[in-house]
């Protein structure tokens, strides 16, 4: 028989069942069509000094795990079990569930989520708990459960991938709901913790971020659209370029945005349903690098490090985007709504920095530094600069000299430059 006592002698600690259940939620917002009907989600700001992982089958069953100061509360309500409440003649929790947790985590159990108007007690058949100072997972120990049924509280079934925890486990829930593969390597990426990358989250759902969508996702955010114009200098409304350019590895290339100082970025390959094609930037100076390895990637570095050309030219954190932090103070909140807005996933400077390096390391040697058809000498140089010896500086606008003029070609330099639009305001 399965019953929460069971369930108690195979969960982790809170702090890794926290972060289980935070990569459960990832890795579904990710592999959903929509995710706003995700069954697993996290919520780090439940209440004051409160974090909340819910579970919602659609079906009428239910989990929510708790995480306080004071410890930790898992309430699971199986809607078929004969412990529910719904089940008992009084409409009352099943003696012994909920008798026995601590005062200090009992109110917990009177959120208005997790009781139902028509009933004047909380929705649970399960009950677990590890209160602040605790060894192990705790649960009613004068609990009769009812005959008849292997898993009568319903902890079997509702709390099956947090005492199974395997990437097998968690892939095979995912495929059987989805009705459809689920890559194991991503799932064992993102259980481990790692962060999950654009290309992973693309590789866990390849349509949702496709070119297509991620296009489409654009023009239906209007907040999106004004902020990737402005302050990410992505702006779908400038494809055309002051110039042709052909790539030495004989890639095509498509214009697909550009920015307020003449410069255009490209996404280079055909365009191939399910495959990403890499994202070149080529500025009105002669210069150019390769800075995504997909359209998802180039809407990530855009919207998580604006100040991107400036990390090409050498510049590292804390300087890197101190400028921009300066100006607009709420760009951590902005950059993580845009993102959810993109169904893009969260990202951090250091990870879209170490990203952008890499790939642009890549522009010379694979072929992606672009030069002009037909005309002698016409090779752009590449804006990947090698680190500075000194430390880290601002931008005081007395730098230039300490770089290189570029290369000009023809009459690139300003030629055709669109006036600059006036700065975005985004609230938050």
């Amino acid at each position: 028989m399965s019953t929460v006592h069971e369930t108690a002698t195979h969960l982790p600690t809170p702090i890794e069942l926290r972060s289980h259940l935070r990569a459960l939620a990832v890795l579904e917002a990710a592999i959903a069509d929509d995710p706003q009907y995700c069954h697993y989600t996290f919520h780090g700001a439940w209440a004051p000094g409160e974090e909340a992982a819910l579970m919602e089958n659609g079906s009428g069953d239910d989990f929510s795990v708790l995480f306080t100061p004071a410890g930790v509360l898992i309430r699971g309500f199986d809607h078929e079990s004969a412990m529910s409440p719904y089940g008992t003649d009084d409409e009352q929790v099943w003696p012994g569930v909920i008798d026995e947790v601590p005062a200090a985590l009992r109110p917990l159990l009177d959120e208005p989520a997790f009781r139902d108007e028509d009933i004047g007690a909380p929705r649970v058949t399960a009950c677990l708990w590890w209160e602040t100072g605790d060894t192990a997972w705790r649960a009613g120990s004068g609990i009769d459960f009812p005959p008849g049924s292997e898993d009568p509280d319903g902890s079997g079934f509702l709390f099956r991938l947090l005492t199974d925890r395997s990437p097998e486990a968690t892939r095979a829930h995912f495929e059987d709901y989805y009705e459809r593969p689920v890559p194991l390597e991503a799932v064992r990426h993102v259980l481990a913790g790692h962060p999950l990358t654009p290309a992973l989250a693309a590789a866990l759902n390849p349509a949702a971020l496709s070119d297509n969508a991620l296009l489409r996702r654009i023009a239906a955010h209007p907040e999106v659209a004004s902020y990737l114009a402005c302050d990410g200098e992505f702006d779908l409304a400038r494809t055309d370029p002051i110039e042709p350019i052909a790539l030495p590895n004989g890639l095509p290339v498509e214009p697909v945005a550009g920015c307020n100082t003449g410069g255009t970025h490209y996404l280079c390959g055909p365009a191939v349903p399910g495959g990403p094609r890499p994202v070149l930037y080529t500025d009105s100076e002669g210069q150019a690098s390769l800075i995504a390895e997909s359209l998802a990637e180039a809407l990530t570095l855009a919207v998580a490090l604006p100040s991107w050309h400036d990390a090409l030219a050498g510049f590292r954190p804390p300087a890197l985007s101190s400028d921009h932090l300066d100006d607009h103070p709420d760009h951590p909140a902005v950059r993580d709504r845009l993102l959810a807005s993109l169904r893009l996933p969260p990202a951090t400077e250091p990870e879209v920095l170490d990203r952008l390096l890499a790939t642009a390391a890549r522009t010379v040697p694979d072929g992606f530094l672009p030069h002009v058809p037909d005309e002698e000498d016409s090779a752009f140089q590449p804006m990947l600069e090698p680190l500075a010896d000194q430390g880290p500086q601002r931008h005081t606008g007395d730098e230039a000299s300490e770089y290189p003029a570029p290369i000009q070609h023809g009459n690139r330099q300003g030629a055709g430059l669109p006036k600059e639009p006036a700065p975005c305001h985004l609230q938050t």
